[in-house]
């Protein structure tokens, strides 16, 4: 299974997980690999340092007008983004504008990626303009 599917399925996990408040491992669809359940978990044990920088970033967007799934596309790609993993930073960006791009509204591809390339190029040093 492709890395962009595996992260599909953790975004929808933690969509699921948002919404319900139900036990993340009882949200993966059978096919949900290790790296899928890692991602996931690994997200949700970050998520109010996460929110904090998705706060920050989204200064005129309070969290809780942000789209559940819109939401967790960025908890996933800021996770990938600032954990040290193997993902390139750009990876993560282009992985979840499409998802954006597939599974939420028009605007959405748009304010994911004016965050996370917000959140890249502080990470990079370049001071927004």
């Amino acid at each position: 299974m492709r890395r962009s599917d595996q992260r599909r399925l953790a975004v929808f996990a933690l969509y699921q997980h948002d919404l319900t408040g139900r036990e993340l491992e009882s949200l993966f669809e059978r096919e949900a690999t290790e790296f899928t359940r890692n991602l996931a978990a690994e997200t949700l044990a970050e998520r109010d340092r996460i929110d904090n920088v998705i706060r920050e970033y989204a200064r005129d967007w309070p969290l809780e007008r942000i789209a559940p799934l819109e939401r967790n596309i960025l908890r996933l790609a800021i996770h990938e983004m600032q954990s040290g993993g193997d993902v390139p930073a750009e990876v993560a960006v282009d992985e979840a504008v499409e998802l954006a791009k597939q599974y939420c509204g028009a605007d959405a591809p748009k304010f994911i990626n004016g965050i996370l390339g917000a959140i890249m190029r502080q990470a990079n040093g370049v001071s927004e303009a």
